[in-house]
């Protein structure tokens, strides 16, 4: 078995174990940190072995899944019975029934229930490509054209459990650095010419026109993807929805870079809390969190689709009382799609089948409360989702009653047909829980026919179930027809009767009996469910639309959002917004600072500046998940906001070292800065925070120069730019669509206060050394830095240099210097500040007098 699946850990069933040999067991036990043993030798070396138990499977799975491992599980195949019938010798006969792989899990115990798990295959025709990805736990499929240059945006957006490719695209797609379990298969699996036959076999049509019109490197892609399916399930094969073909602009483009910089369904520690998806997830089923999950990784592009799913929000919001009944049905909906799954490929019990039928119940129930609204006719797509919704709740009402209340995991155990369902199977059930009382009935029997009272049944190994009377009895039933003589000993004689042979074997496979019946009723059950699976489909995606759609009622009431207008041109226009994700975070006591943000054709490129600390960061990333939300068909955290469709976003903000590929932390800004600049156009949303801070001062200035003419001049658009640079500010006089705006502080006795305001104009000063202050850093440090910083502001701009300012770095940096020079700067800074501010003609005498009192205590209070 081992030799048909080298690449793989073989988990070999052997009773209550599925135990591994030889290379496989020392890597298991090393990954599991389980107990290495040994069993055997060959050529007098011990064969290495470990093991894990039947029961557990799925928690050591999940383990070995996780860092990448696949496994082949090894089964009997055939039963004692059927091997012996045949007349098997030896041990039975084993065969591997699946290959577990990353992205080909089922079971809910190995599965993020808030999130798909996409298998992800690409294909290529000549130069074309195309990528495939299915979810085997919900039956999912699609498959869009792509370039060689948005492979990696969409493996991001995807967040691929698993990736596959033919070898010849290993140069391009066999990175050691991929974060995902990736691995080349053979070219034959992608031949496009074969995969219509395979595609057309597995979906039982003759043509695929009726799915779309499919070019050779989609066809490739799907069905290498189909290929390595039948590959790793072997026989049991999963529902796969009909294959679904998306544009290629179908949705907004984000790269992995922005992702990660947004935190969208992720923090950059990898936790989900506090993340933008965990701000507004308010969904309340599996399968309506997986569609939300998606739909803020693939904001979609289509105008008409987005204001469907505002309309839908709309609705439940128009409706509060309708909105948390609503809430309250779908907390009790089971997870229809992983249930279905489950049950197509086989390995579904009898907990899936309940969970099936609550869910169709559950469905039709939240459809007849909304098709009870009086406002139902506000909105048909309300009602179509209903009704698609409701259609297969007769399947539900069918297995309901077939199901007991204590359900078995798998359905081989037993025991979950409920009594008075089937009277076969409660007959058999009766045999085998009562057969003491059907003993003692028939010893009543005999010992009153016999007339002898002291006639027992009993049972032995030998024998089995038996009549047995005293010798001195022996000779009355010897005489009597209907009794059988078995054995005679020195002080009993045994009898058996065909009653009693009859009963007999109707005990001993009674239980058997009944798991085989129960089966059979479980299999019809099934096939029930599979009759309608298409329908009991539709109906999860339906309810899973209307669970985002009241979610996202429920987050605009419960934190203000609004609906968005969508327009044709490229505006960005946004009052009062708001971060979803740090207005969240704060206490009720600390309100949000809002702020607007308005970028149009003829103002398209805002310049930010403005201190660490002041908001800047902030600032940028709201807006861009603004945008996100807004095409993800959301509601948006601002007053008021009209958006001009977006057709891709980059974020710039923040950035680290990649050292797997050998790169500073300024490579990584230069290599992401590069591809906003060659990939950005006039209908795209760019953040960029800090440009050429990474380097040296002037070539970081001259690099963010070149960068913000280059996207006013060439790309055109909408582009919030944030710098400390603020030399930069004087370019407005030469590029007219570009705005100055600026975060503002306030300065008040020798300390600042951020005010997280945007306002027009330039920031003063960049107060790094206040920062630098609230830091902690020491005292000493602090005054040190204030005075270079005086000492170089007196530098002229044109003529700074490392030669001007070496009369300054020959001045020591002793104590004394740094405590006497310090209050004379402080004072200076202080009365720079208050004279600044001040208006003679405003203060009235008292005022002025106060005035002359306060600058006196603070002459005073500086020594």
């Amino acid at each position: 078995v081992k030799e048909q699946y080298q690449e793989m850990l073989l988990f070999y069933r052997m009773g209550d174990f599925y135990e591994m040999f030889f290379h496989d067991a020392e890597v298991a036990s090393q990954a599991l940190g389980i107990a290495l043993t040994h069993r055997g030798k060959i050529e007098d070396r011990d064969i290495a072995m470990c093991g894990v138990p039947v029961h557990a499977l799925d928690g050591y799975l999940a383990r070995l899944i996780q860092q990448g491992h696949k496994v082949a599980i090894c089964e009997q195949s055939e039963t004692p019975e059927a091997f012996k019938k045949r007349g098997g010798k030896g041990p039975l006969p084993r065969d591997v029934v699946r290959v577990v792989t990353p992205g080909t899990l089922q079971e809910d115990g190995l599965l993020n229930a808030q999130q798909h798990n996409f298998l992800v295959a690409v294909g290529r025709v000549s130069a074309e490509l195309a990528i495939a990805w299915a979810d085997m736990s919900t039956g999912d499929f699609y498959v869009q054209p792509c370039n060689d240059g948005d492979i990696d945006t969409m493996l991001a957006r995807l967040q691929a459990a698993e990736l596959i490719y033919a070898d010849d695209l290993a140069d391009r797609l066999g990175s050691a650095q991929s974060p995902y379990h990736a691995s080349a298969q053979p070219s034959a699996l992608f031949d496009h010419k074969k995969a219509t036959d395979r595609l057309c076999e597995f979906y039982e049509v003759s043509t695929l026109q009726g799915f779309g019109q499919f070019t050779p490197p989609m066809l490739s892609a799907a069905g290498g993807l189909l290929a390595y399916l039948q590959r790793t399930q072997l026989n049991q094969m999963p529902r796969l929805a009909p294959l679904c073909l998306l544009s290629k602009h179908a949705f907004m483009d984000i790269d992995a870079a922005t992702r990660k910089s947004l935190e969208l369904t992720q923090t950059l520690s990898g936790e989900r809390s506090g993340s933008l998806l965990h701000a507004v997830d308010f969904t309340r089923t599996a399968a309506g969190a997986r569609l939300l999950h998606g739909r803020l990784s693939a904001p979609l592009t289509d105008r008409t689709e987005i204001e469907l799913r505002l309309g839908l929000a709309g609705w439940f919001l128009d409706q509060q009382l309708l909105c948390y009944s609503v809430s309250n049905h779908l907390k009790q909906c089971p997870d229809l799609d992983r249930s279905l799954s489950r049950m197509a490929s086989g390995r579904g019990g009898p907990r899936d089948l309940a969970s099936l039928a609550e869910g169709l119940l559950g469905a039709r129930r939240i459809a007849s409360s909304c098709l009870s609204s009086d406002h139902i006719d506000l909105n048909p797509e309300i009602a179509r989702l209903c009704s698609v919704a409701e259609a297969p709740s007769s399947v539900g009402d069918m297995i309901i009653p077939a199901l007991g209340d204590d359900l078995p995991l798998l359905a081989r155990d037993g025991g979950f047909i409920r009594p008075g369902y089937d009277s076969q199977l409660d007959n058999l059930r009766q045999m085998r829980d009562e057969s003491r009382r059907l003993i003692a009935a028939l010893q009543a029997d005999y010992a009153e026919e016999t007339g002898i009272s002291s006639l027992k049944i009993k049972h032995n190994n030998v024998l089995g179930y038996h009549i047995e009377v005293r010798a001195t009895h022996g000779e009355k039933l010897l005489n009597n027809d209907g009794f059988i003589h078995r054995q005679t000993t020195a002080q009993a004689v045994r009898f058996t009767t065909t009653a009693l042979s009859d009963l007999e074997k109707q005990l001993s496979t009674a239980a058997d009996r009944a798991v085989a019946l129960e089966l059979e009723l479980f299999a019809e059950l099934t096939q029930t469910v599979l009759r309608q699976s298409g329908q009991i489909a539709e109906a999860a995606h339906a309810l899973a639309c209307l669970d985002v759609a009241h979610a996202t009622a429920r987050l605009a009431e419960r934190h203000n959002y609004t609906r968005l207008l969508l327009r044709e041109d490229t505006s960005f226009e946004i009052e009062a917004g708001r971060h979803p994700v740090v207005e969240q975070m704060l206490a009720a006591s600390t309100p949000f600072i809002a702020n607007d943000c308005q970028l149009s054709g003829q103002a398209n490129l805002w310049l930010l500046t403005g201190p660490n600390m002041a908001g800047k960061s902030t600032y940028l990333r709201q807006n861009a998940h603004i945008a996100i939300l807004a095409q993800a068909g959301l509601y948006v955290p601002a007053d008021r906001a009209e958006i001009g469709i977006i057709d891709k976003l980059f974020s710039r903000v923040g950035a680290s070292d990649d050292l797997a590929r050998g790169q500073s932390t300024f490579m990584v800004e230069m290599v992401e800065t590069a591809a906003i600049l060659n990939q950005s156009t006039d209908r795209s949303l760019v953040i960029l925070d800090e440009i050429g801070r990474g380097t040296a001062t002037w070539d970081g200035l001259a690099i963010a120069w070149a960068c913000l003419e280059h996207l006013h001049n060439k790309n055109r658009c909408r582009t919030l730019f944030a710098t400390h640079y603020h030399e930069l500010t004087s370019l407005n006089t030469q590029l007219d669509r570009l705005r100055i705006y600026a975060m503002q502080v306030r300065e008040w006795k020798g300390e600042i206060v951020f005010l997280h305001q945007v306002a027009a104009g330039a920031a003063d000063k960049s107060y790094g050394v206040h920062v630098a202050k609230l830091a902690g850093l020491p005292a000493a440090v602090i005054q040190r830095a204030a005075g270079l910083v005086r000492q170089l502001e007196a530098q002229s701009f044109g003529s700074a240099s490392t030669t001007d300012m070496l009369p300054l770095f020959d001045m020591p940096a002793s104590d004394d210097n740094l405590v006497s020079a310090q209050p004379a700067i402080q004072i200076s800074e202080q009365l720079h500040d208050l004279l600044t501010a001040l208006e003679p003609d405003a203060y009235s005498p008292r005022e002025a007098l106060s005035l002359l009192y306060e600058l006196k205590a603070e002459h005073d209070k500086s020594g």
